[in-house]
């Protein structure tokens, strides 16, 4: 009698609930003990799933760190078109300073600010994903300006990225308050530069 032929058994389909148990309990102890205390089986304890439940989605406490980075970091990113190229590039500004006040990204980049300068596990991703699609989103507002006319057609943008940026992630680290009326005068600051001047 001819044997009936068997499906071969799938792996378990990953649990969105598992991802995320996982993810707010990294980015908790991240937030409260820094790097050096985050621990997988602390994870798997806090996060109350198996050890080997995150090793089946993150390798390592490297790639782990970064998936929370990641996501706390990417929704910051986007500068909405609208016309004014002033207004966008206070974007470029308050969308980095809002996401290091009012999320969890702040205290987790301040978390692993020395691993993402050293350790090219964290960093180099984090500079592919977050750091790039930021010089992207500022360099296409840029552009959007110099077509408009309002900035000068040499406009850096590399340099408009860390000029724009940058101040932010100084207070961040050294102190100083990140309020509106700042991110004003850092626009304000980069327009005296880039603006186009007509000829008189």
């Amino acid at each position: 009698m001819e044997r009936s032929r068997q499906v071969p058994r799938r792996g378990r389909p990953r649990s969105d609930r598992v991802d995320r148990a996982i993810l707010d309990a990294a980015r908790e102890i991240l937030v409260a003990e820094g790097f050096a205390g985050l621990r997988l089986e602390h994870v798997a304890v806090r996060a109350e799933v198996a050890k080997t439940a995150i090793y089946r989605r993150w390798g390592s406490k490297e790639e782990l760190s970064l998936a929370v980075l990641e996501e706390l970091g990417a929704p910051h990113i986007r500068i909405a078109e609208t016309g004014n190229t002033r207004q966008e590039l206070l974007a470029a500004t308050t969308n980095a300073m809002r996401a290091v006040v009012e999320t969890d990204f702040g205290p987790v980049i301040e978390a692993l600010m020395s691993q993402i300068a050293m350790n090219p596990q964290i960093g180099d991703p984090f500079r592919a994903m977050i750091v790039q699609g930021r010089r992207d989103e500022i360099r296409r507002a840029v552009g959007r300006g110099i077509a408009r006319g309002d900035l000068r057609p040499d406009a850096d943008t590399e340099i408009a990225t860390e000029l724009l940026v940058g101040p932010v992630y100084f207070r961040l680290m050294f102190g100083g308050e990140l309020t509106d009326d700042f991110a004003k005068r850092i626009v304000d600051a980069v327009l005296a530069g880039y603006e186009r001047r007509l000829d008189p």
